[in-house]
């Protein structure tokens, strides 16, 4: 997994490639928890170039909802493939993140 962060005036983004899956999930849940603990409440993941999510990356996700969520903060993704985007229905994990097309459409809705 390949990951990029680029700070925006209303949103961090967390722009992923290749696999999220067990070997690459704690680069991203260290990523997660330093911005989270370093005052960062809205997050959007970019999966536009991930090619592969498995359980051990949805729950990254659900954990960032978990700290943000209840503080008013925000935890979005964009560009899911169609693959993707269906795990993310099948898990009913839709329901918890806002779920966007594009990223600028996700970035003017923070």
């Amino acid at each position: 997994m390949a990951m990029t962060t680029i700070e925006l005036p209303n949103c961090t983004v967390l722009a992923m490639s290749n696999r999220l899956d067990g070997s690459h999930t704690q680069e991203l849940e260290a990523k997660v928890e330093e911005l989270i603990s370093g005052g960062y409440s809205r997050l959007l993941f970019d999966f536009q170039e991930l090619d592969y999510i498995n359980s051990a990356g949805l729950r990254i996700l659900v954990m960032a909802y978990q700290q943000l969520h209840p503080n008013g903060g925000k935890v979005a993704v964009c560009c899911a493939r169609d693959y993707i985007q269906e795990v993310f229905e099948i898990s009913g994990y839709d329901q918890l993140f806002g779920m966007y097309t594009s990223r600028d459409d996700a970035v003017s809705d923070f």
